[in-house]
């Protein structure tokens, strides 16, 4: 299997990572309570647990799904067998 071209590897990137980092982002806040107008403001714990479950979406993603939600766009997700 040929690799994809580095600028879709690279928009890949981005996409999954402000894509994680938006959605959990403002599901942690609301559940905190840290929820603002137009967004969300993390620090301590709420902060460190975005941290960890944006890691964890990464890993989780591409071990056990074939590839992340921003590869699946771009049409460089591995084929599961």
């Amino acid at each position: 299997m040929k690799n994809a071209p580095v600028w879709k590897r690279v928009l890949a990137f981005i996409v999954d990572l402000v894509g994680s980092f938006y959605v959990l982002g403002m599901l942690i806040g609301y559940l905190t309570g840290n929820a603002v107008k137009g967004g969300f403001q993390l620090e301590g714990g709420p902060a460190l647990l975005l941290f960890a479950l944006i890691i964890a979406y990464f890993v989780v993603m591409n071990k056990y799904c074939g590839g992340t939600l921003g590869k699946r766009l771009f049409g460089i997700a591995k084929k599961k067998k």
